[in-house]
Order: structure tokens, then C-alpha cells, then sequence
């Protein structure tokens, strides 16, 4: 493939993340820690370090081992709704990551300002048009849109129609694509409609190099699609992000969780706000129970449906070359 048959976005996006692949692996909480992204970066995609469970400094820690096994680029991804934002803002200024990838809800304009004025690149997720547009016009250097087929928090609308409303509408910002991507054909599909690359999480959870346990992988490669599924609101008085994952007794176990805080919501015993954080808490442990302790009844397997895909354990560079060969 030379510099002349490459697709101008796919350019772009190799550009802006300054990698021969413009393939990003999802932020994937416990797994996207330094062993996974960088092997994903030294395999000339753009590993991506997820801090959702994690204090700062181990945050600090992880960005610093990641650059102790690669000096390829390679970004953090951040929770807009931790408390401890700031104090992660800081520290990834402080340790000059190049790029951040925001997630979690609406980051405030100070938030992306104090970022860019470092000279990181941010990178928002954007799930409808009108999102994206203001998303663009409060700062963000790309975007991200992810389908409802992808693993863990979800939202609604699925890959091919957010990409069927969004990209022919935003020009100003590589946007790259996510959710339900596993082969070549469909990394090659996505750039054709003008995505300047593609995430890619489930793929990379059977990579060899991902620390998961060997029962969590075994699920994802024994699993078939219609296996992931979204959890549901049962009322809107407690909102609840969807998730997707592999249904199991943790599944069931999430669902008493959330009729429970709905009923002390609605009883006043407990504010919503403080219901929705212990449902975030629960998903957070069980995906370790599942992940790394390899407890795979009552964990939370993520999944995205893409997982009826995954047949095999491979290497970062394998399944990236898999991702880009149609290219």
C-alpha cells in the first residue's frame, strides 16, 4: 500500500495520531493498562490507557510504563464524571501524553482548554450530530463515534446509522469510527464513508498480550453474537447507562442491584445521584471479578457483538493487520 492508494481520511487520521495504522484500541477499564497498549502502539496502531479504576498516580505509573515498552504514540482516556478529573487533567499535562480521549459525558470548556493550551490533542465521543457539531465548536481536536453494538457503556443508536448521520456532515475534525468492527472489510467500509480510522476494543481483548484472564478470554472466543447483551432501565427515576456484555448470574445479580436502588430513590433513602454511582462502583468490581480474577458466572464479561468474531488468541500486530488488510 503506498502514500498514493491510501484514502485521504485514512491520512488523516494516521496524521493526527502520528501511527503507520490509524486502528485505536478501545479504553478498555482493568485490561487497556501498559502491557496491551503498548503493544498495540509498537504494532503501529494507537493504544489507548484507560484510568476509570484507577487512583492518579497509578495512572502516573501505567503512563510511565507504557513509555518503558514503546516509544510510539500512544493516548489516556479520562471520565468526565470523576471527581478526581483535574487532578488527571494535571497529571497528564505533567507527563505530556499527547493525546486524551475524554469520555464519560460533557467535559467542560476549561477542561478541554487547560488540555489544549498543553498541546494535547482531545478527542471527544459523540453520539448524534447536533453533539457533534458543538463538540467541534467547544474545542475537540477529533471525535469519536461509537455504536450501540460496542462492549460495555453503550448508547443507543447503532455503528452504521451514527455513521450514516455524522460523517458526511463533519469536516473540521478527523472522526473516527467505533463499534462492532473486527475485520479489514469493515475498517476498509468505514474509511470509504470518510472515517479517518477506526476503535477497536473487543478484538483486542484476546490479544495475547492483554493481561485477562484465560477464562475471560475463552468466553469471548466460545460466545456468538446475540451472547451480548444491554442491560435495561427499569425506571427513569434512577437513569442508567446500558451496558453490554455476555449475559450471566452477574447480569441477573445488576438487575436486583438496580430494582433495589430504585426503590430507595424513590423512598427518598438514598439521592439519585448516589444510587447511579454505586451501579457505576458495582460494574467496576464486577468487571474485575470477571476480567482478572477470571470469575466469568458472576463478573461482568464486556462484550461487544463483534465477539461472534473472535475465534482465536493473536498478537496486537496480528489482529491490526487483520484490521488493515482490505486498506
Amino acid at each position: 500500500m503506498t502514500t498514493a492508494t491510501v484514502p485521504e481520511s485514512w491520512q488523516r487520521g494516521r496524521a493526527f495520531l502520528g501511527v503507520r495504522h490509524a486502528v485505536m484500541g478501545g479504553a478498555m477499564s482493568w485490561l487497556s493498562e501498559h502491557h496491551l497498549v503498548a503493544a498495540i502502539s509498537e504494532a503501529g496502531g494507537f493504544g489507548v490507557l484507560a484510568t476509570g479504576s484507577m487512583p492518579v498516580e497509578l495512572a502516573r505509573q501505567e503512563v510511565r510504563a507504557v513509555r518503558a515498552l514503546t516509544d510510539k504514540p500512544f493516548g489516556i482516556n479520562l471520565i468526565v464524571m470523576n471527581p478526581a478529573l483535574p487532578e488527571f487533567v494535571t497529571m497528564v499535562i505533567e507527563e505530556k501524553v499527547s493525546h486524551c480521549v475524554l469520555a464519560g459525558g460533557l467535559p467542560g470548556k476549561e477542561t478541554i482548554e487547560a488540555l489544549r493550551m498543553a498541546g494535547v490533542k482531545v478527542m471527544l465521543f459523540a453520539p448524534s450530530l447536533a453533539l457533534a457539531k458543538r463538540l467541534v465548536q467547544r474545542g475537540a481536536d477529533a471525535l469519536i463515534i461509537e455504536g450501540h453494538e460496542a462492549g460495555g457503556h453503550v448508547g443507543p443508536v447503532s455503528t452504521l446509522v451514527l455513521v450514516q448521520e455524522i460523517l458526511p456532515h463533519i469536516r473540521e475534525v478527523p472522526v473516527f469510527v467505533a463499534g462492532g468492527i473486527a475485520d479489514g472489510a469493515t475498517t476498509a467500509a468505514m474509511v470509504a464513508l470518510g472515517a479517518a480510522g477506526v476503535q477497536v476494543g473487543t478484538r483486542f481483548v484476546c490479544a495475547t498480550e492483554c493481561i485477562a484472564h484465560e477464562k475471560f478470554k475463552q468466553r469471548f472466543i466460545q460466545a456468538q453474537a446475540r451472547d451480548a447483551v444491554v442491560t435495561v432501565q427499569f425506571d427513569p427515576v434512577l437513569p442508567v447507562i446500558p451496558v453490554r456484555a455476555l449475559f450471566n448470574k452477574g447480569t441477573e445479580q445488576f438487575n436486583r442491584l438496580q430494582l433495589q436502588l430504585v426503590q430507595e430513590v424513590r423512598e427518598g433513602r438514598k439521592a439519585r445521584g448516589e444510587a447511579q454511582l454505586e451501579l457505576e462502583h458495582f460494574w467496576a468490581g464486577a468487571l474485575r471479578r470477571a476480567a482478572i480474577d477470571g470469575d466469568v458466572e458472576h463478573g461482568s464479561v464486556m462484550a461487544g457483538q463483534s465477539v461472534g468474531m473472535v475465534r482465536s488468541i493473536q498478537s496486537a500486530a496480528s489482529i491490526i493487520e487483520e484490521l488493515i488488510e482490505r486498506l
